[in-house]
C-alpha cells in the first residue's frame, strides 16, 4: 500500500515539473510576442495605414470641419427661392449640396434622397463613390408627360418639390459647367415618372373568377414561360401583367408652409426637429434664413392605373387609394392586419375603373344609354411603417397584444402604452401629391381613415363615395384591426360596434410549435 501511494506521489511530481516547465516557457513566449509586437518595427504597418486614412480624409474633406453656416456669414449668398411662384425661373432650384462650388449658394438644409442619404456618405468615406461625380441625365426625361402638368394648384403644396421631376430641363443653365456658359451648380432631381408592368398573384386570381378583364390596354396577357432553351413551359399558366404609370417622390419640405399646415410656430418646428433628431441639422436654428428642408425620411410612390391625362378631368371617375406602408402585410403576407388585402382590392377597383367596368361608371351609363367612359385610378403609396411609430415599435406592440388576450378594447391602448401615442402619421402633409397630380375630385376613396378624408377635403379636393373593404377581404386575426377602428370612428359603410362587440372581439393566440 506503501509502495503504492510513493509511485502516485513521484508521478505527481513529475507532473508538476512538467507543468512548471510549460508555464515558464510560456511565459518567455509571450514576452518574446509583446516585445515583437511592441517593436517600431511591427508598428510601422499600423501607422502606415492610420496616415493613408488622414491623407484620404484630408482628400475628400480638405477643409475644416465646417458645423454650421450664419446668415451674415462672409462669402455666403443663397441661391434666390421664393416658394410657390407659378413657374419654374421665379421659383428657383432647389440647392442643399455642400460641395465647394456650391456650398455658398445653398438654400435649403438636409441632403438628397431622404433616408439614402446615409448610404451615399458611406459610399464616399469607402471610395466607391467620389463625391464630386456629376450625374448625367441624359434620357432619365419622364417618361409620361401627362404626370406632374403645372397647375395653379401646385401652390399649395409645402411638401415636396412640384418641379422635382423637370430639374434637369427647368434648370439646366444653372446646372451646366462653366466652362460650358453655365453656373456649375450641384442641383439634383426629387422626383422621377416612368412606366411599368406589375405582376400579383392576387390580379390573376381576378381574372381566373372574372371579376377582371384582359383589356389587352391595361391588363394584358403575360407571355408564356420559357425554358432555357426557348422552349414554353407547358402546365403553368403564366397569368397577367398591368400596364401602369408610376412616380417616386421624395420629400421637400418648405418650413412656414409645413408649420402653418400643422397649425404651430416655424420656431417651433425648427426647435423640435433639431432637438429630436439629436442635433443633426444646426442650421435649423443658425439659418432662419433658408426656410427649404430635405427630411431624412421615407419618401412615396403613386401608382397610376389608366391614361393619367384623367387626373386633371373632374369628369372622369376616380379611384383612390393612399396606403401607407406595411411591410408586414403587403410584402410578406401577414395576417394580423388589412394592409395587403385592401391595397390588393384599391388596385383592383383602380383597374375596373380605368376600364370603365366600375360598377358606378355602367350604372351611370345606363341611365345615360351611354358607353362608360374610362376612369383612373390611382394608389399613393406612402413609406411609413407601423403608423409612422415604425417597424420594431410595432413589433413590440404585437408582443404586448399577444401577451395580454389581443383584444379589441384595447387595440389603441396598446400602442399607446410602448410608442406614447396611437398613431404619427399626421395626414396634414398628404394632399400634396394629389395637387401636385392636378386632382380636383375623387369619386371613389376606398379608404376607412377619418384623418385622410378630412386632410383630403380639407386640402379643397371633393370627395364623392367612401367605401370600406369588403367583409369578406379581412383575415380573421385582423378583426380585432378592424372593429377597434369603426368603434373609435373610422368610417364603415354599415357595420357598428359597441363596447361590448370590442371587449368580444380577440385575436389568434400564439401558435406553440417546435422549430
Amino acid at each position: 500500500m506503501s509502495e503504492t501511494i510513493q509511485v502516485e506521489s513521484t508521478v505527481l511530481g513529475q507532473i508538476l515539473t512538467q507543468l512548471e516547465s510549460l508555464q515558464i516557457n510560456q511565459g518567455v513566449l509571450e514576452a518574446k510576442i509583446e516585445s515583437l509586437t511592441n517593436s517600431p518595427q511591427s508598428q510601422v504597418p499600423v501607422v502606415k495605414e492610420k496616415e493613408k486614412e488622414k491623407e484620404k480624409e484630408k482628400t475628400l474633406y480638405p477643409g475644416r470641419v465646417l458645423l454650421t453656416t450664419y446668415p451674415s456669414q462672409h462669402s455666403i449668398s443663397p441661391y434666390p427661392l421664393t416658394w410657390g411662384s407659378s413657374t419654374s425661373s421665379l421659383r428657383g432650384p432647389i440647392i442643399c449640396s455642400r460641395l465647394p462650388s456650391t456650398l455658398p449658394f445653398r438654400n435649403a438644409i438636409g441632403a438628397h434622397s431622404g433616408s439614402y442619404s446615409i448610404y451615399r456618405a458611406l459610399s464616399i468615406a469607402l471610395g466607391t463613390l467620389d463625391p464630386r461625380y456629376k450625374p448625367d441625365y441624359t434620357k432619365t426625361e419622364p417618361a409620361v408627360d401627362a404626370v406632374g402638368v403645372p397647375s395653379p394648384s401646385w401652390s399649395k403644396i409645402v411638401s415636396l418639390d412640384p418641379w422635382g421631376h423637370l430639374v434637369p430641363v427647368v434648370f439646366e443653365k444653372e446646372m451646366r459647367d462653366k466652362e460650358n456658359g453655365g453656373l456649375g451648380l450641384d442641383i439634383r432631381p426629387s422626383i422621377s415618372i416612368t412606366k411599368a408592368h406589375i405582376k400579383l398573384k392576387e390580379i390573376d386570381e381576378s381574372v381566373k373568377r372574372g371579376e377582371l378583364v384582359v383589356d389587352g390596354k391595361i391588363v394584358l396577357a403575360s407571355e408564356p414561360l420559357r425554358m432555357d432553351d426557348g422552349s414554353i413551359v407547358q402546365g403553368i399558366d403564366p397569368g397577367v401583367e398591368v400596364n401602369v404609370s408610376k412616380a417616386a417622390v421624395d420629400p421637400i419640405w418648405y418650413l412656414p408652409g409645413v408649420a402653418e399646415r400643422f397649425g404651430i410656430s416655424e420656431s417651433l418646428l425648427r426647435r423640435a426637429l433639431f432637438e429630436d433628431t439629436g442635433g443633426m441639422y444646426p442650421e435649423l436654428i443658425t439659418r432662419p434664413d433658408i426656410k427649404v428642408f430635405l427630411p431624412p425620411i421615407g419618401g412615396l410612390t403613386v401608382y397610376i392605373f389608366g391614361n393619367p391625362a384623367h387626373l386633371r378631368d373632374p369628369s372622369r371617375t376616380l379611384t383612390l387609394r393612399v396606403h401607407d406602408e406595411c411591410n408586414g402585410s403587403d410584402v410578406f403576407g401577414s395576417d394580423i392586419c388589412t394592409c395587403k388585402p385592401y391595397l390588393v382590392y384599391a388596385i383592383e377597383e383602380s383597374i375596373r375603373t380605368a376600364q370603365g367596368r366600375h360598377p358606378d361608371q355602367i350604372a351611370t351609363a345606363t341611365s345615360s344609354s351611354s358607353p362608360p367612359q374610362d376612369g383612373v385610378g390611382v394608389v399613393v403609396y406612402f413609406r411609413k411603417e407601423g403608423r409612422a411609430l415604425g417597424e420594431v415599435t410595432k413589433y413590440l406592440v404585437y408582443n404586448l397584444r399577444k401577451r395580454t388576450g389581443d383584444s379589441a378594447s384595447h387595440y389603441f391602448s396598446s400602442t399607446e402604452l410602448v410608442a406614447g401615442v396611437k398613431d404619427m402619421r399626421f395626414q396634414a402633409l398628404m394632399p400634396d401629391v394629389l395637387h401636385w397630380l392636378g386632382i380636383t375630385k375623387v369619386h371613389n376613396l376606398v379608404s376607412m381613415s377619418d384623418m385622410k378624408y378630412d386632410a383630403i377635403v380639407g386640402s379643397g379636393i371633393e370627395v364623392g363615395k367612401r367605401y370600406d373593404i369588403p367583409s369578406y377581404l379581412i383575415p380573421p386575426d385582423s378583426q380585432v384591426e378592424i372593429d377597434a377602428k369603426i368603434a373609435s370612428g373610422y368610417f364603415s359603410s354599415g357595420k357598428q360596434v359597441t363596447q361590448e362587440d370590442l371587449a368580444r372581439t380577440v385575436g389568434r393566440r400564439w401558435e406553440e410549435v417546435e422549430h
